[in-house]
């Protein structure tokens, strides 16, 4: 199947849909804005206003990328891999033996792993970071003869490589799967996937914010509680429920989907907060406003979207 320009009066009137809810909200952040009274309420709703602005600029472009074709959309996703790899490896030290690799990464397996899922070469696409590229990048390490935390090292460049670029890329590679009796274009599965991904998110900081009390691991992410993990996941998989018409699935099936998505983006979100705990810092970047870096927007999608394709390609393909 190729990824054509997507132009379904479907798309047009979803697209609607998303502006409208975000005019909404940018007049409910203008309102509470003016509101508020107390330091902690001022907090909340800057980071909300911010995460506002972020949204609008963010949909804005995927919109653009998917009108435009699935080529569009793949030079899309390769950028945002690329930023994300360089926030990721930018918080974790490198040495001088790890340069070699460090160039195949960034100028060699990222635009190679996206022109794989653009020329359809599934079987490639789907190895060619976690089998070849990690046998490669520590045998090109170990010629600098530098054997100072070289394990630390190597697993720090191909966690990055999997999340980053491996994972990331199996968002875009649904507008190139084939189902039978699906009319319509792929696209419209890579948004149902960002779309149940990031209202996920969002839904789970605004219950955490109005009722959460009980938190899951302050150590780990202070911000998360047990009633906005429930209130806000299954809120997204009702929307996901009734995202169905755009998929192959039932409604049945896009509960079980938008489960799926929900689960593992928590997850997403958990061990990358995890690992910043790790490296002491808040964010992994400051380039989105309200959201720090790319990887900060993308850690539910880099673990929901492999499971999303594989489940969508085995069951429905």
């Amino acid at each position: 199947m190729t990824a054509e320009p997507l132009l379904q009066p479907l798309f047009l009137w979803l697209a609607g849909a998303a502006l409208a809810l975000l005019t909404v909200a940018t007049l409910i952040g203008a309102v509470l804005a003016q509101r508020v009274t107390t330091p902690a309420g001022h907090d909340t709703v800057r980071n909300l206003n911010a995460r506002i602005r972020s949204w609008w600029v963010m949909v804005a472009l995927f919109a653009a990328a998917m009108l435009l074709g699935g080529t569009v959309t793949l030079v899309l996703f390769a950028l945002l891999s690329y930023l994300a790899l360089r926030e990721f490896l930018t918080l974790t030290p490198t040495r001088r033996g790890d340069h070699p690799g460090l160039f195949l990464s960034f100028f060699v397996v990222v635009p190679v792993q996206y022109w794989l899922i653009g020329i359809g070469w599934y079987g490639l696409f789907s190895i060619f970071i976690p089998v070849y590229v990690f046998m490669a990048l520590p045998s090109l390490s170990v010629l600098g003869a530098d054997t100072t935390d070289f394990l630390t090292r190597t697993a720090k460049a191909q966690w990055g490589l999997m999340l980053a670029v491996y994972c990331a890329s199996h968002a875009p590679a649904l507008l190139w799967l084939d189902i039978p009796g699906y009319e319509l274009p792929g696209a419209l599965l890579l948004l149902y996937l960002m779309t149940v991904a990031q209202l996920s998110d969002v839904f789970q900081y605004v219950f955490g914010k109005l009722w959460g009390k009980t938190r899951l691991s302050p150590g780990i992410s202070p911000s998360k509680t047990v009633e906005g993990l429930l209130g806000g996941g299954l809120t997204a998989v009702a929307i996901g429920t009734g995202l169905h018409v755009i998929t192959p699935f039932t409604p049945l099936q896009a509960a079980g989907m938008s489960l799926v998505i929900v689960t593992a983006g928590f997850f997403g979100g958990f061990v990358l907060s995890a690992m910043k705990r790790d490296l002491g810092v808040k964010d992994w970047g400051t380039l989105i406003e309200g959201h720090g870096g790319v990887l900060d927007r993308l850690d539910s999608v880099v673990f929901s979207a492999p499971l999303f394709f594989h489940l969508t390609r085995y069951w429905f393909t």
